[in-house]
């Protein structure tokens, strides 16, 4: 099927959570797959029961979609059980990574690491997930320095509240209260081989423009999950989901581990009940890639991943999609 905007990428499954990339100068797409059922949904997640992942490319944004098949399933996962969520992906000496959000079996969202020599798979996972890994919403980052950073992060189904002393507690359900500072996404500088973290994850502060930190209660603004990050003109972006309130927004700073400043909205409601997000660069033009609910007439957890182009203020604020 030939891309159009706004319309989706892929109609024989149905996918979200799109990770864009440019590899050997074509498009990959790693998204997560949606199995299709009829059970009821509920605030931790459980309708998404994604167990494997599949990889998209397109030789050009009006070129037609490939799909490269299934590169990896959670029965080749030695520690994982269930839930393989939102994927990223990232290159390193000759080798491709997918990163990879997964309950261990005890029911602990970790994250793993898979490698392949292709960008289009299949992947190996690590035996292990990463260690001092936990949530969802896995994002690589690497810097104009070769640094390699892992952005990761996700509330409620993504178990972050779990995570607020330090250790997991399995029964804690709490957020801060209104109006004390909101959680934010956690970043973790990784180890060259982007296997392991080189310091523990740390959280991300994003605070409004005079300084005052985005408080929990403010749903049209605050982190909820799928953090991006990536860089335009030396400036770093961190871009979200605000969850109940079904935005895309971002933040920006001068170092990308912040603190970051809200700036504004990328994408308004779609159809569904959230969104998830990449941005990436193309021959010169910026895109966005998104999902929502539209294939499947609004069913939450069967989703369709779609794109669109993404333009700049010269304040270097982003114009808002729709």
């Amino acid at each position: 099927m030939k891309p159009t905007f706004h319309q989706p990428l892929v109609t024989h499954l149905y996918t979200a959570d799109p990770s864009a990339h440019v590899f050997e100068g074509r498009i990959y797409i790693y998204p997560s797959h949606d199995l299709d059922h009829d059970e009821p949904s509920n605030d931790s997640g459980d309708q998404y029961k994604m167990e494997d992942y599949h990889v998209f490319s397109m030789s050009n944004t009006v070129s037609p979609v490939v799909d490269h098949g299934e590169v990896l399933h959670v029965r080749d996962v030695p520690w994982a059980s269930r839930q393989m969520w939102a994927p990223d992906a990232a290159y390193r000496n000759g080798r491709y990574y997918l990163f990879f959000p997964a309950r261990d079996h005890e029911g602990v969202f970790r994250i793993g690491v898979a490698t392949s020599d292709s960008p289009a798979g299949p992947f190996r996972a690590e035996p292990h997930y990463i260690p001092g890994s936990f949530s969802i919403d896995p994002a690589v980052f690497i810097d104009d320095d070769n640094r390699a950073y892992l952005y990761f992060g996700g509330l409620w189904g993504g178990q972050l509240e779990k995570w607020r002393s330090g250790t997991f507690e399995p029964e804690r359900v709490d957020g801060p209260a209104a109006g004390q500072p909101a959680l934010g996404p956690r970043a973790a500088r990784l180890s060259e081989d982007l296997l392991n973290f080189e310091s523990p994850p740390r959280e991300i502060s994003i605070v409004d423009e005079g300084g005052a930190a985005i408080t929990a209660d403010d749903e049209e603004r605050r982190y909820f999950e799928g953090p991006w990050m990536h860089k335009h003109r030396g400036l770093y972006y961190l871009s979200y989901s605000t969850g109940t309130t079904h935005k895309l927004v971002y933040a920006t700073s001068e170092h990308p581990e912040g603190p970051f400043t809200y700036r504004g909205v990328i994408l308004n409601p779609v159809i569904g009940w959230t969104t998830h997000h990449s941005i990436v660069e193309f021959e010169d033009k910026w895109y966005l890639f998104y999902h929502d609910s539209s294939l499947s007439k609004g069913v939450n957890h069967k989703r369709c991943i779609k794109f669109a182009e993404l333009h700049y203020n010269e304040d270097g604020s982003i114009r808002t999609v729709l």
